[in-house]
């Protein structure tokens, strides 16, 4: 099965999941009614997803002559990737991270924290750029910011249904009197978030390891974007990011800190095999 083709089957489940929710709250109104948020959703994620990521985090456009060393990197990547030129943003935190966000090369944004700009060394901030660049161009950020737009979307209507659970939501007969839709409720409830990050972890591990080595070839610069991801996963331990978990996955490193259960539904791949990986790496 073609990335794409998984990829598609993934994000059409999450559409379903998020209308079996609403079926489950509301029956075949609340079917209807989340089959058209979804369609909404889709939409408003295609046309506008880097205007809501980049808001989300308060990230601020920048030119040259405010960040000229910043914009410069990225100016040259993208013309050694043959790319358009993003837009460049800086995220106001001193957590050290970047992403990538927008419908396609010619839609694109980049966005780097204010702390990976303080604590990269030159050679490392090309490393970390070249990476988010090989993203927009393998086009993985339309895909991964619609899949953070509809996880985000079937997290909310969990919260939705376990209110509902609460309050004797989901029964639409007097079958239904033993509890048996209070029950369905609240195992989606629990089940939705789940299928969310599994749906991420899924689209986001094969592309980070796709996207570190095509933006070690753009950099030229393999070994340091490996000093890079292990300066930056240390950092986002030691200070974590105020992120929401359906958007981590747009991030170079995990941003969220936490225990074995949450690095088991990790979406990022272990930071050592990356590291490892790109240190073997021979760039002509």
């Amino acid at each position: 099965m073609s990335d794409t083709i998984k990829t598609t089957a993934l994000l059409a489940a999450l559409t379903v999941l998020f209308i079996l929710v609403g079926g489950m709250i509301g029956g075949e109104q609340g079917m209807l009614v989340a089959l058209l948020l979804a369609g909404l959703m889709n939409f408003a994620a295609y046309w506008w997803s880097d205007r809501i990521v980049l808001r989300m985090y308060g990230a601020q456009e920048v030119t040259e002559a405010e960040a000229p060393e910043f914009v410069g990197v990225v100016r040259r990547l993208a013309q050694r990737a043959r790319l358009p030129m993003p837009r460049v943003y800086i995220i106001p935190t001193e957590t050290p991270n970047a992403f990538a966000t927008g419908r396609n090369p010619e839609h694109a944004a980049v966005a780097a924290t204010e702390g990976i700009l303080r604590i990269l060394t030159p050679d490392e901030l090309e490393g970390v750029m070249a990476h988010e660049l090989a993203h927009v161009r393998n086009r993985d950020i339309l895909i991964s910011t619609i899949a953070a737009t509809l996880a985000g979307a079937v997290m909310v209507l969990a919260r939705i249904a376990q209110f509902s659970a609460f309050f004797g939501g989901g029964r639409s007969s007097e079958e239904d009197e033993g509890g048996g839709g209070i029950v369905g409720l609240i195992v989606l409830a629990v089940l939705a978030p789940l299928a969310a990050m599994l749906v991420q972890m899924a689209i986001s591990r094969s592309r980070e390891y796709q996207a570190d080595a095509a933006g070690a070839q753009i950099s030229r610069k393999p070994r340091a974007l490996a000093d890079a991801l292990e300066k930056l996963e240390q950092a986002a331990q030691a200070m974590p990011m105020d992120a929401h978990p359906s958007t981590a996955h747009l991030f170079i490193v995990n941003p969220l800190s936490g225990g074995s259960l949450l690095r088991l539904f990790s979406t990022h791949p272990p930071v050592e095999e990356r590291v490892a990986r790109l240190r073997a790496m021979r760039v002509a």
